[in-house]
């Protein structure tokens, strides 16, 4: 990567999924995959199991530049579009991967079928990633991995091809910090100035706000900061101050 800061995203691939007969794991165990090498994910979409807006999608995510992590989608059932629907984006044909022939002649031997033979076949010049609890691989190429929807073989996939392929991204674990500000100035209007001059001052950090109402009243604004430790830290010290210095009340977030 040369140091180069990549964006990190997820396409999601289900009609179980958008259908509401499954729920979705995918979205939160990526970004904690992400979190705890102190990335964060970009963007996530969802998509049904339809191969031509998978097509679609996958030439507008493989001329991103982004590092896409793709759930589901490329077992061997005819509702299974995400191989072929990769391949059209790529421009390029579906092959038989030669390792993955060999591994699955292992696996199999003389039960080798060819329905179990279009689980190694993948858009041509890709590369395999290993699964750990079977032998069925997913596949990668140009920064896209495509792994299975079942989260017990996807996540492990999507673990080891963060830390094969982008050690080089991994930062110190992010920490989040937050105030919850009470009172009639405690309004993210009134706290736009100050919110504009922490963002000027830690480019680096994330800041939030995040207004909490009941009904028709108020209850308190959250406003923090999310970033590397010692910033964090910084950060929070100067808005404390100046809270204080407005007189607007503040406790610190659980």
């Amino acid at each position: 990567m040369n140091g180069e800061r990549m964006n990190f995203g997820a396409v999601i691939i289900g009609d179980e999924i958008l259908s509401g007969k499954r729920q979705d794991k995918h979205f939160s165990k990526v970004a904690e995959l992400l979190a705890a090498r102190g990335l964060r994910l970009s963007w996530v979409e969802y998509h049904a199991d339809d191969r031509q807006r998978l097509a679609e999608t996958f030439r507008r995510t493989l001329a991103s530049g982004d590092v896409v992590f793709s759930f589901g989608g490329i077992g061997n059932t005819p509702d299974d579009h995400t191989r072929q629907a990769a391949a059209a984006a790529l421009g390029v044909e579906l092959a038989l991967h030669p390792e993955g022939v060999a591994e699955a002649r292992v696996r199999f031997g003389e039960d080798m079928t060819p329905q179990r033979l279009q689980l190694v076949t993948f858009p041509a010049g890709a590369q395999i990633i290993p699964n750990p609890l079977n032998w069925m691989p997913g596949f990668m190429t140009r920064y896209h991995y495509f792994v299975p929807g079942f989260p017990q073989m996807a996540h492990p996939m999507i673990e080891w091809a963060l830390d094969t392929f982008y050690r080089d991204q991994f930062k110190v674990a992010a920490v989040e910090k937050a105030f919850l500000l009470t009172g009639e100035r405690a309004y993210e209007s009134a706290l736009l100035d100050l919110m504009e001059r922490i963002v000027a001052e830690y480019p680096t950090l994330r800041l939030f706000s995040l207004p909490s109402i009941q009904g028709k009243e108020r209850r308190h604004l959250e406003l923090g900061v999310e970033g590397e430790p010692a910033l964090v830290e910084r950060a929070m010290e100067e808005i404390r101050l100046e809270v204080e210095r407005r007189g607007i009340d503040w406790r610190w977030r659980d």
